[in-house]
């Protein structure tokens, strides 16, 4: 199920089509879920609970890049790609998310691969491209000294990616990609997604790759859920995991107003119970495909300012905010090394509860 299913309604704005990020014109989003059962080295590979996401703005990135900003909440994590964004302004590739201790692997694996593809990469010396790679920390789950992710992972969820972009269909959830050894607030989590669109008919996606927060401070609707529904039957999953979020919209911002746009994620993540705790990295990423740069030039237009900006905001929160539901309730239980289990947050007494709280 997702939010919607069991009548949660986050916010007053209207959800996209598919109420995913990809209702963002251009936008594709494809994973590689990496599931093995193995031994531990020397025997095999160990149990992997990990995979790769990608997120697609659409478009040749590399020749017209997108105007981007990103924002951190507390830095106990990876963001490859964010000091040129706070630079340029921009990003020129897709954004890659993986565990921690993958993120060099998929960096190398996404410069092979956007390399093969456009000849004119590397051909003069600032001619190289900076691939965006944030990681959240799955070993509770996952295996992880053991490189658990290849290339060709890398490369399935890029092409998933592009194949996905027009079709109309929310990228699937929870346990997937990314997301598959996470956990959030003490239940399985991993990737959600949601959309909003603002009155003048711009659409701001979200997607999130979730592992944070204690169980007890899990919050739906502004109801105390992890203190009210029954405990999981085993321990909960670390509370300092990290989540990445990212933001896009097919609004004319500038790289100053994207900062701001993924500042807001923090308020989405804040309302279901993240307290940015210290060990956690909650690393923000925004872009706008409203004004478009050519390579080696500003992005230029009108773009949007001042209050004309609120609803925008408005809608990155609820956004956030459903997008962290989507990927509790969209996560099965999963049982990962050492016998360790995250478990899936049980829909049907969530909606119970809810009701009996008048949402």
């Amino acid at each position: 199920m997702r939010a919607a299913d069991i009548d949660i309604r986050i916010g007053l704005l209207t959800p996209g089509p598919t109420n995913s990020i990809v209702d963002v014109p251009g936008v594709g989003v494809g994973h590689a879920t990496v599931w093995r059962d193995e031994p531990n080295p020397p025997h095999g590979r160990g149990i992997a609970r990990t995979g790769v996401t990608v997120i697609d703005p659409g478009g040749d990135l590399y020749a017209s890049p997108v105007v981007a900003g990103g924002a951190v909440l507390n830095g106990a994590g990876e963001c490859t790609g964010m000091i040129t964004a706070h630079e340029w302004g921009l990003i020129e590739t897709p954004i890659f998310l993986t565990s921690t201790m993958q993120l060099g692997r998929v960096y190398d694996a996404a410069c092979e691969l956007l390399v093969a593809e456009n000849a004119a990469v590397g051909v003069d010396d600032s001619d190289v491209i900076i691939p965006v790679v944030a990681e959240c920390d799955d070993s509770f789950l996952n295996y992880a000294r053991v490189m658990q992710v290849t290339r060709e992972d890398v490369a399935h969820a890029l092409a998933e990616a592009r194949a996905s972009i027009g079709r109309g269909a929310a990228p699937d959830e929870g346990a997937v990609g990314a997301g598959t050894g996470m956990s959030c607030l003490g239940y399985k989590g991993g990737i959600g997604s949601a959309s909003r669109i603002v009155e003048d008919g711009h659409t701001v996606g979200a997607l999130v790759l979730t592992n944070f927060g204690a169980r007890e401070r899990l919050t739906v609707d502004g109801v105390p859920a992890g203190r009210l529904l029954p405990s999981p039957e085993g321990p909960d999953a670390p509370d300092a995991g990290s989540c990445i979020v990212v933001v896009l919209t097919d609004a004319p911002l500038d790289a100053a107003t994207c900062q701001r746009l993924a500042r807001r994620a923090g308020l989405g993540l804040a309302r279901t119970g993240s307290v940015a705790t210290h060990g956690s990295g909650e690393i923000f990423m925004a872009a706008a495909t409203g004004l478009r740069a050519e390579r080696g030039t500003a992005a230029t237009g009108p773009a949007l300012v001042g209050s004309a900006l609120n609803p925008l905001f408005t809608a990155a929160v609820d956004a956030t905010e459903e997008a962290v539901l989507n990927s509790l309730l969209q996560a099965p239980t999963v049982t990962g090394q050492r016998g360790n289990t995250s478990y899936g947050l049980p829909a049907p007494a969530l909606a119970e509860l809810l009701r009996a709280h008048g949402r």
